[in-house]
């Protein structure tokens, strides 16, 4: 039986009643993992396959989509189940949402529900479990402070991670000196929200509705500012949604600064994942960052 076919049944078993689908259909899925959507004709599953040890990843995934449903603010795919498909596979699969471009999507929408969602909050900073940030381990040991927090489960695991990849030098002699004094950037005492936590361009698509929907979360209980800066990294959500967002919930004075804070841990990440290409941006963000120190 192939892993396709094993998924069919476990899809089956966890609804209640069986489920055929003709075959899988490939659908890009990102850089991570294989994506394929199952379809017999009446319903559609979204599926995402990656190695049998990976399971863990799936899990994370599906607990963070579940908690983001829960809040009613804005769509997220609903995860149905996760599980192994033979010995050297694992999945999740998940409602298949039919997702058009930005163009033409209501990006109001996802800034309203963006700042809704961050409305909802928790007493400390981090998560109940692990995840990932794409495939990189991501810790959420839970803290009442959150520059604590970002130091201990952020900039410190990326820049340790970074000198096992053969990042040294400079990086981390600055990235000390970041690591020690960065507190001061973070001059505002931020609500503990639930976050998206990788939310780029690439993980927002609306439906056939124009509503926006969500997915490919690294949830977390955070600071609502790495959110929104992490819209800004690879381009930028557009007017609307900005508008929308401050309208709903402003941003405090000095956003822009922790802007370039918060997304330092994703272009660290990135470094570690995908070379060094983006060293030269790391520490200029980190110069950028020392400097406002003077």
């Amino acid at each position: 039986m192939q892993d396709w076919q094993l998924i069919a049944e476990q899809i089956g078993a966890t609804r209640g009643r069986a489920f055929t689908p003709s075959e899988p259909r490939g659908v890009g899925g990102g850089c991570i993992n294989q994506a394929i959507v199952l379809a017999d004709g009446e319903t559609s599953y979204f599926v995402k396959l990656n190695r049998a040890d990976l399971l863990d990843m799936f899990e994370a995934e599906a607990a963070g989509l579940t908690e983001m449903a829960a809040t009613g603010t804005i769509r997220v795919p609903l995860p149905l189940c996760t599980g192994l498909a033979g010995p050297a596979r694992s999945f999740i699969a998940m409602e298949h949402v039919t997702l058009g471009g930005h163009v033409g999507g209501d990006l109001a929408a996802a800034g309203r529900g963006l700042a809704a969602m961050h409305r909802v909050c928790q007493a400390c900073f981090g998560w109940e479990r692990a995840n990932t940030i794409g495939s990189t381990p991501q810790s959420n040991n839970p803290s009442p402070d959150w520059t604590e927090f970002w130091r201990r489960e952020r900039l410190g695991p990326q820049l340790a991670l970074a000198a096992r990849n053969g990042f040294r030098g400079r990086l981390q002699q600055r990235g000390e000196r970041l690591l020690d004094a960065f507190p001061a950037l973070i001059d505002h005492a931020p609500a503990a929200s639930l976050l998206h936590g990788d939310l780029w361009g690439g993980n927002i698509g609306f439906d056939a509705a124009r509503r926006p929907v969500i997915f490919d979360p690294a949830v977390y209980y955070g600071d609502r500012e790495a959110d929104v800066a992490m819209t800004e990294l690879f381009g930028g959500f557009g007017a609307p949604f900005y508008d929308a967002y401050n309208q709903a919930w402003p941003l405090d004075a000095g956003y822009r600064t922790r802007k370039t804070l918060y997304n330092l841990y994703h272009i660290l990440n990135h470094l570690n994942l995908f070379g060094g290409g983006y060293l030269g941006q790391a520490e200029d963000m980190i110069d950028r960052l020392l400097a406002q120190l003077h």
